[in-house]
């Protein structure tokens, strides 16, 4: 199993593309699409894990310095200062404990073998979508209103956007979201284009935002 195709063993044969199924029939997923699950939900876990006790830390002392504070960019104190850091009344990571632990669950049964029906894929694929979103929105603030990085934030984005294209491809592939053959076709091969594009995109714009720092 390379890594560049995380395809679902179970799946039936790549060149026939399955009907939406009916609201009482479950689907499953391979052990690598499982894994990457449960990989991706443990990054986001550790990242929210760490900033929630380093946001404790520092509402018990201003002073402190989180240990990714590295310098003016990399400085993950700025971010947890900032009010976006609270958008909705509590730490944002503390969220993330949450949605991210369901995720690892998530992987954990279809390990064990779990099949779903189509309406739980779909929520799954939603919140994924809602994560991706959220994400998106927090970069363009840590980019161009709060003006630094988070690296711990970046690994919990890294890993929604790496959850959300394979749970998209994941849900198109097995008909579970209407989509042309073709877009099947070239999920059912090159999912891992999407991912890569995305982050090389947030790579590039991190790059130019402070390009002179970079070069310096």
């Amino acid at each position: 199993m390379t890594m560049t195709r995380v395809q679902d063993e179970a799946s039936p044969a790549r060149t026939e593309h399955p009907e939406p199924p009916g609201h009482d029939t479950a689907v499953g997923a391979g052990r690598a699409f499982a894994w990457l699950l449960v990989i991706t939900g443990a990054v986001g876990l550790l990242a929210a894990w760490v900033i929630t006790l380093d946001k404790f830390k520092l509402l018990e002392d201003p002073g402190f310095t989180p240990g990714c504070s590295l310098n003016p960019v990399v400085s993950c104190g700025s971010i947890m200062k900032s009010e976006q850091a609270s958008v909705f009344g509590f730490p944002n990571p503390m969220l993330g404990l949450v949605t991210y632990g369901m995720v690892i669950a998530i992987g954990a049964a279809l390990l064990a073998g779990a099949r779903f029906r189509r309406w739980y894929w779909l929520g799954l694929n939603a919140g994924t979508l809602f994560g991706v979103g959220f994400c998106t929105w927090l970069m363009h603030q840590s980019l161009y209103e709060i003006g630094a990085l988070c690296l711990w934030c970046c690994s919990a984005w890294a890993a929604t956007i790496v959850m959300f294209w394979y749970v998209t491809s994941h849900t198109v592939r097995h008909g579970l979201l209407p989509a042309p053959r073709a877009v099947r076709g070239f999920l059912d091969e090159f999912t891992w284009v999407l991912p890569t594009l995305h982050l090389g995109v947030i790579g590039m714009l991190v790059l130019t935002r402070w390009w002179t720092f970079w070069t310096a």
